[in-house]
């Protein structure tokens, strides 16, 4: 137990202090939770104070923050002649920022990032990984040996005492390869557990399902994916009479894209998993991310970055209830070998009316789920249309077949959704679809096409690799 505790107090000094975390001390503090879970059955009752960390603090936040954003800067500053000129021209000094002076400085686009990261770098590269491509041309981001090492060991730990894996799990992975970083963090995380691990990548839907049967060796536990294939995923499973009895999953870690309520529902009636995590992340945030909560708030991580919800044309902070991007500041040490100070992820929230939820993370700051990407905002007469509040409604028509495909843009101020044939049920036609956006608040024109429509979005499950046949996966265990 003695330690236990030096092993906790070393990892809390360097985390407000900002130094490097000693990841063998994070690793050692993770074979005691395990250990402490098959002696005793639970974690301690101390766990919920060390899972949201110093940061969950109203006190100590404000405080805190500035110490990291300042940090985080000065290190910037002194590695990185990207933002050596950025902070210079800016006229704001590292050292002696604060949250309002810190909106002086520009916030950083993604096409920056494309086109200055070898100058925006602070570390030894080691890995290169990539984001997905659905949104724009994949966009190559390094990460150190440091952070390949630190990251998994964190997310292992949070998830040992949260109760969402242990050494009896078996993990499919069915993310795109081309997710490196993602990947490889995945597999090691379960290698830290003690967790059977099965990378299976974007494979047809039937052989996804015949894995998650255990057909080809031990039934998975745990699916990571995305939305997109989990609907494509329960979709085949429902085509082919599958039920909960023929799967042993007890949950479904999915992120990259949104989740609607209703595939959520239909994955835990149809794959029979009574946990579906929906978690946010990015490739160029990494570690950073947010957890979704029973309320239907996105919370993010405090002690690992920085959140900003700004206006999308001014760039000036929203007031609650109205809409912005996400805008984010990862810490040192965290975020290591290519930092990115006030990233503009173009992800639309919006800011909770209330100043302080009553739901299970409440401690947690939040904001509204993604409501998709800024530049798929279709804007109407009756006033700008997310993404979301279109597939939500599509998506919970009964019969559908997921993922739903559909493009929107305005015409004469009116939205105009187009829908293909294919997603949709036989009896669902023009009329009826134009009604049943109506009942959700949504005056719209609905189109049903033959194909995808044109000009549509690519999912992640678009990236889907040949059917390989009755060939193992890559397994670790």
């Amino acid at each position: 137990m003695f330690e236990t505790g030096v092993r906790q107090m070393r990892v809390a000094f360097a985390t407000v202090f900002g130094r490097p975390i000693p990841v063998r001390a994070l690793q050692r503090l993770l074979a005691d939770a395990l250990a402490t879970l098959e002696e005793f059955g639970s974690p301690g009752d101390d766990v919920q104070h060390l899972l949201d960390g110093p940061y969950a603090d109203p006190g100590l936040r404000v405080q805190l923050q500035v110490k990291a954003l300042r940090r985080t800067a000065r290190r910037m500053t002194a590695r990185s002649s990207f933002y050596r000129d950025r902070f210079a021209a800016s006229d704001v000094d590292p050292a002696r920022l604060t949250l309002d002076t810190m909106r002086a400085v520009p916030v950083t686009a993604r096409w920056e990032l494309d086109a200055h990261g070898p100058a925006m770098r602070c570390g030894r590269p080691f890995l290169s990984t990539r984001t997905s491509g659905t949104t724009a041309a994949p966009l190559e981001v390094w990460l150190s040996r440091y952070e390949m090492e630190l990251w998994p060991a964190l997310v292992a730990l949070s998830m040992v005492l949260r109760g969402e894996l242990g050494p009896n799990d078996h993990v499919q992975i069915s993310t795109n390869v081309r997710a490196t970083a993602t990947m490889q963090a995945d597999v090691e995380l379960c290698r830290l557990v003690g967790a059977a691990c099965s990378v299976v990548g974007l494979v047809d839907p039937e052989e996804g399902l015949d894995r998650l049967r255990g057909r080809f060796g031990l039934a998975p536990t745990v699916l990571n994916t995305y939305p997109s294939y989990l609907g494509a995923l329960v979709t085949a499973a429902r085509d082919r009479g599958l039920g909960p009895d023929d799967f042993a999953l007890h949950t479904v870690n999915v992120g990259g894209e949104m989740m609607t309520a209703a595939l959520a529902d239909a994955a835990r009636q149809t794959l029979g998993a009574s946990r579906i995590d929906d978690s946010y992340g990015a490739t160029e945030l990494m570690p950073f991310g947010g957890r979704s909560c029973e309320q239907g708030h996105l919370h993010l991580d405090p002690n690992l970055g920085y959140a900003e919800v700004l206006d999308l044309s001014t760039m000036e902070p929203v007031e609650p209830g109205e809409l912005g991007t996400l805008v984010v500041t990862p810490y040192f040490p965290y975020r290591e070998c290519t930092p990115v100070f006030r990233y503009d992820t173009r992800d639309l929230v919006r800011l909770p009316v209330a100043q302080r939820t009553t739901c299970e993370l409440a401690a947690i700051p939040a904001v509204s789920q993604i409501l998709g990407k800024a530049n798929d905002l279709v804007h109407t007469a009756d006033g700008p249309v997310t993404p979301r509040q279109i597939a939500e409604v599509l998506e919970a028509i009964p019969g559908v077949r997921w993922p739903v495909r559909f493009t929107a843009h305005a015409t004469g101020g009116r939205l105009r959704i187009t829908v293909p044939r294919s997603c949709l049920p036989p009896e669902v036609n023009r009329p009826g679809l134009a009604e049943t956006c109506a009942a959700r608040g949504i005056d719209a024109e609905v189109v049903v096409a033959v194909g995808d429509p044109p000009g549509g979005r690519p999912l992640r499950a678009d990236f889907v690799l040949p059917r390989l046949g009755r060939q193992p996966s890559v397994a670790v265990s």
